[in-house]
C-alpha cells in the first residue's frame, strides 16, 4: 500500500504552542508504506493493563473467535479482554506465584468473529454504547486520567481526548495509518460523543499537513498544537485545554482505537486490525506492518535486524516496554523500536570530543547540528547519583508544575503534597524527557507510577 500526502495550507491561527520540550532525532524512521504481516501467533497480556487483576475464562485448546472473552477483571467483571483473532488457545503462560502473564492464541486464518450487532451510535444512549464496547472487549482501549488505568464505565468523564499525532522519537505517522478509513473513524467519534456530556477533543499537529480523515471530522472540537515533544502527549494536551482537578475524570484514546470502535458499529464485529511501525537504528528495512493486536515480535524482525546485541521495545524508546525475543507486541503499542544494548564501558568517554553523541546540556559539539540523527543505545553513560535540583527538568517539562518537588513528595509518600503539586495531571510518560536528561540516572517514570498507584489506592 503506497501512501501519498496531499499538501495543503496550514492555518496557524488559534494554535496552542508548546515551548518546553525536546525532540530526539533517531535513525530508523519507517518507510511510508504499509505491508501485510504474516503471522498466526498472537497474545493478550494482562500485564499491559494497569490495576487489572485477571480472572481466566479459557483453557488451553479451547476454540475462540475474534471477540471471544479470554479473561476479565476480577474486581470489575463487566470489563472483558477478548481474542483479536479466531483460532485456539495455544498456551496460558504464568509467572511467579502463578501470575497470569499471557494468553497465547494460534490463529486459524479464518477471521471468524462474534456478532455483536450493527448499530448507529447516534441513535443509542450512553448505556447501549457502553454495553456494546464492554461485551466486545474494546472498552480497555478507553483509559482515564488521572492514573492512566482503564476507564470506569460508571464514571461521567468531563471530556474525551484523542491525540492524532505522536511526537515521540520515530513515532508512527497516524495520517498514513488512518488514510482511507474516514467512515470508520467518524463512526467511532459518533460513539464517543454518546459517552460524555462534555466535549470530544480531537487534537491535531499544527505543523503537519493533516489527512482529510482528521480535518473533516464532525461532532468534535478540533484543537491544534505546535512545538517539540511532548506536544503529542495527551497529558500535555489535557493540561492546556481542560486541566484535571481533584475528583474529575477525563478519558482518552488514540486514532486506531477510534477506528476499531467505528468498525464495531459498522460491522458488528471486533476487528482488531493494527498498523505497527517497525523502527530503530538496528532495523535493516524499517516499515509499517498491518496485523492484529498482540502479534508475535518474531514475525516483524526475522531477517530484518542487525547482528549486534539488541533491545526490542514495545513502543518508543522513551516510554516503551522491553520485549523478549519470543515476546508479543503490547495491546496499546503502535510501534516497535530496536536499538543496540549499551552493556559496555567506554574508556575516557567523558574526555573525548563526542561528535556523534547526543547531549541536551551541550556537553558535546553535536548540539550544533540540530537536524542530526543519532543511533543511540541503552548505555546510561554514568552511574546513579543522588537526585539533585539542577533546573534542567523545567526546560523540557511543559506543565505548570514543579517536577523535582513532586518527585520528592512521591518518594516521601506525602499524599497532601502530591495533590498540591499536581499529581492528578501527570502520567509517567510526561516525565520521560526528565528521565533522559537526568544527570542522576534516576528511574523517574517508575517513581511517578508508584506515586499514581499510591494515590489510586488511597482515593479508592
Amino acid at each position: 500500500m503506497q501512501y501519498i500526502k496531499i499538501f495543503i495550507k496550514v492555518d496557524m491561527s488559534n494554535v496552542i504552542r508548546i515551548k518546553k520540550g525536546l525532540n530526539i532525532n533517531l535513525v530508523g524512521e519507517a518507510e511510508k508504506t504499509i505491508k501485510e504481516l504474516t503471522t498466526d501467533q498472537f497474545a493478550i497480556k494482562p500485564t499491559d493493563f494497569i490495576g487489572v487483576f485477571p480472572k481466566l475464562l479459557v483453557a488451553e485448546g479451547d476454540q475462540v473467535k475474534a471477540g471471544s472473552p479470554l479473561f476479565m477483571d476480577k474486581y470489575r467483571e463487566n470489563i472483558l479482554f477478548t481474542s483479536p483473532v479466531s483460532g485456539s488457545i495455544q498456551e496460558i503462560k504464568r509467572g511467579a506465584k502463578r501470575v497470569l502473564l499471557e494468553v497465547r492464541i494460534q490463529s486459524d486464518g479464518k477471521d471468524e468473529a462474534v456478532d455483536f450487532g450493527q448499530a448507529d451510535p447516534l441513535k443509542l444512549d450512553k448505556a447501549a454504547v457502553t454495553e456494546k464496547l464492554l461485551a466486545s472487549g474494546i472498552w480497555p482501549m478507553l483509559r482515564q486520567r488521572p492514573y492512566s488505568v482503564i476507564a470506569n464505565p460508571a464514571d461521567e468523564p468531563k471530556a474525551i481526548f484523542i491525540s492524532t499525532f505522536d511526537s515521540a522519537p520515530l513515532a508512527p505517522d497516524n495520517d498514513l495509518i488512518v488514510h482511507g478509513q474516514g467512515d470508520a473513524f467518524q463512526k467511532g467519534l459518533d460513539a464517543l460523543t454518546r459517552l460524555t456530556k462534555g466535549k470530544v477533543h480531537l487534537n491535531l499537529d499544527a505543523n503537519s499537513t493533516q489527512s482529510k480523515v482528521f480535518a473533516n471530522s464532525k461532532g468534535v472540537q478540533i484543537n491544534k498544537f505546535a512545538g517539540p515533544h511532548p506536544a503529542g502527549n495527551v497529558g500535555v494536551q489535557i493540561n492546556k485545554i481542560d486541566p484535571i482537578n481533584k475528583g474529575e475524570v477525563v478519558w482518552y484514546l488514540y486514532p486506531q482505537d477510534v477506528i476499531t470502535i467505528g468498525k464495531l458499529f459498522t460491522t458488528g464485529n471486533y476487528v482488531a486490525n493494527k498498523v505497527i511501525a517497525l523502527t530503530g537504528p538496528e532495523v535493516l528495512k524499517p516499515a509499517y506492518y498491518k496485523t492484529k493486536i498482540g502479534a508475535r515480535l518474531q514475525a516483524f524482525v526475522k531477517d530484518n535486524v542487525t547482528n549486534v546485541e539488541k533491545r526490542f521495545i514495545s513502543g518508543n524508546v522513551l516510554t516503551g516496554n522491553k520485549l523478549e525475543v519470543d515476546g508479543y507486541v503490547g495491546f496499546y503499542a503502535g510501534q516497535i523500536t530496536v536499538i543496540k544494548e549499551g552493556n559496555y564501558h567506554e574508556f575516557l568517554g567523558w574526555a573525548l570530543p563526542g561528535f556523534g553523541k547526543f547531549s541536551f546540556s551541550r556537553s558535546f559539539p553535536s548540539f550544533l547540528f540540530k537536524n542530526k540523527k543519532y543511533a543511540l543505545d541503552t548505555n546510561l553513560h554514568g552511574g546513579h547519583r543522588a537526585l539533585v535540583m539542577t533546573g534542567q527538568f523545567e526546560k523540557v517539562f511543559p506543565f505548570d508544575i514543579y517536577p523535582t518537588q513532586l518527585l520528592k513528595a512521591i518518594m516521601a509518600e506525602d499524599i497532601d503534597k502530591m495533590e498540591n503539586l499536581g499529581i492528578y495531571e501527570v502520567d509517567e510518560e510526561d516525565f520521560a524527557l526528565c528521565e533522559v536528561i537526568d544527570t542522576s540516572k534516576t528511574n523517574i517514570q517508575e517513581i511517578v507510577r508508584k506515586g499514581l498507584d499510591l494515590m489510586r489506592k488511597e482515593m479508592s
